[in-house]
């Protein structure tokens, strides 16, 4: 195999239906090692432990945080996972080299109140008021992956049983409902296009929206409602999995309206306030009361 790196690529395209956002990281990350390999008179096939953990020295020299070496080394091992399963190098170097410790921060979320003050996009005005009410109120009532509403077409809203259908990472399709308030804001939003195909959310010139332009909507809201914390769709992707878990939803439920595969990843994504863990603990263990 001359060209390992490329044959790797080919497959998480053909065979594993990779997202082009999954590709473009994988792709910069080996082009990233290769570089590391070639200055230092090597090769990905004759690659060892050393030359992997030298490639780590180097990225953490460049002043890289932990989490993005982490990225880089799964990366690699997963490289080299490809390579031994189709007899093209022994062993995997990379799966003998420890990666850096990441320390497991909680992710954002907005309480109630502030959640409110977003949706209700008081800075929000003109031609496009309703297309960005309705961009704020679906991503808090579906917890999309900012990707997944800038790529939402309006055939994969069912507007009569309030559910759209997503394409999320790894090409897996789910059907995500929404309630009452998204319903409204995207009747509003679509009025005679609801009949039509294509996408859902577009700019001026009747283009999609991008994901740039999502992530600047939702930040203008935030300022406009007074938040001083910097606030993303992935906040409100965060928060809609917060309320649903403090409301009493299954966390397994949540891991597949989320798209998860992992309900590890799930967990880091919802937080239970102190009140909402006492009046659990108070309503479920038997000697919680006083006497």
């Amino acid at each position: 195999m001359k060209q390992p790196v490329t044959a790797y690529l080919r497959y998480l395209t053909v065979e594993k239906n990779a997202s082009p956002h999954t590709l473009r990281s994988y792709r910069s990350d080996l082009a990233d090692f290769e570089r590391h390999l070639t200055a230092t008179s090597g090769s990905v096939l004759d690659a060892d432990v050393r030359a992997v953990r030298g490639w780590l020295a180097a990225l953490h020299a460049r002043g890289l945080d932990a989490a993005s070496v982490a990225r880089k080394l799964a990366a690699v091992r997963s490289l080299y996972r490809f390579l031994v399963r189709r007899h093209v190098v022994d062993r995997n170097p990379a799966r003998e080299v420890r990666g850096p410790r990441l320390s497991r921060k909680l992710v954002g979320f907005l309480p109630i109140d502030e959640a409110t003050a977003v949706l209700g996009a008081r800075a929000l005005g003109g031609a496009s008021r309703a297309r960005d009410v309705a961009i704020l109120e679906l991503l808090y009532a579906t917890g999309l992956r900012v990707s997944e509403l800038a790529g939402l077409d309006v055939e994969a809203i069912d507007r009569e049983a309030r559910t759209v259908r997503v394409l999320g990472k790894g090409r897996k399709e789910r059907v995500v409902p929404y309630g009452g308030a998204a319903a409204q804001a995207l009747d509003a939003y679509l009025g005679p296009r609801a009949a039509t195909r294509g996408a859902v959310f577009v700019g001026a010139r009747g283009g999609r929206l991008g994901v740039r332009s999502i992530r600047a909507i939702v930040a203008r809201a935030a300022r406009a409602a007074g938040l001083a914390r910097r606030v993303t769709p992935h906040t409100l992707r965060h928060t809609f999995a917060t309320h649903l878990l403090d409301a009493g939803a299954d966390l397994r439920v949540i891991q597949e309206l989320l798209g998860h595969s992992r309900l590890s990843t799930t967990q880091r994504y919802t937080h239970v306030g102190a009140d909402q863990l006492m009046k659990v603990y108070d309503a479920a263990h038997p000697r919680a009361s006083k006497q």
